[in-house]
């Protein structure tokens, strides 16, 4: 799984010109999930991400959590983190999972990050073409694969 992990002060998703989702401070989160990923890799970096101290403490230093600061998230699924450009112009997608595999892991990972103690997880909608408002804080954009880090 890759997730592109953004600390926001706000962010939203609208859905043919409607709101779905809307935070304040807490974290966006772009998922994309590949054939091989299972429950295993969602777990993992739902307990990373939770417990990631990206949110700066009262000294200016990043050394609280989202679950410290009791933020929101929204989680959107992306297919496209697993473009592989490496070859033409077109980007190429065969090792993002098929769309059935990739909604349930989606939703695996959403259920995921409200058990392990983020109180307020939105969600854009599994496939539909949404627009994303993204106020990056800092800014704080992390990249975080299980390819690399299991």
């Amino acid at each position: 799984m890759r997730v592109v992990l953004q600390r926001v002060r706000s962010a939203g998703v609208r859905i043919g010109g409607e709101e779905r989702a809307s935070i304040g401070q807490g974290l966006m989160a772009l998922v994309g999930v590949c054939g091989e990923d299972g429950e295993r890799q969602a777990d993992y970096l739902c307990e990373k991400i939770a417990n990631l101290r990206i949110f700066e403490d009262d000294g200016g230093k990043m050394n609280r959590s989202l679950l410290d600061i009791g933020g929101g998230m929204i989680v959107v699924s992306n297919f496209t983190l697993y473009a592989d450009c490496k070859k033409g112009r077109r980007p190429s997608f065969v090792r993002a999972g098929d769309p059935g595999h990739a909604q349930r892991l989606y939703d695996y990972f959403v259920a995921r990050m409200g058990a392990v103690g983020v109180r307020d997880v939105q969600t854009g909608e599994f496939g539909a073409d949404m627009l994303l408002s993204i106020e990056n804080d800092g800014p704080v954009t992390i990249v975080l694969d299980t390819d690399e880090l299991m």
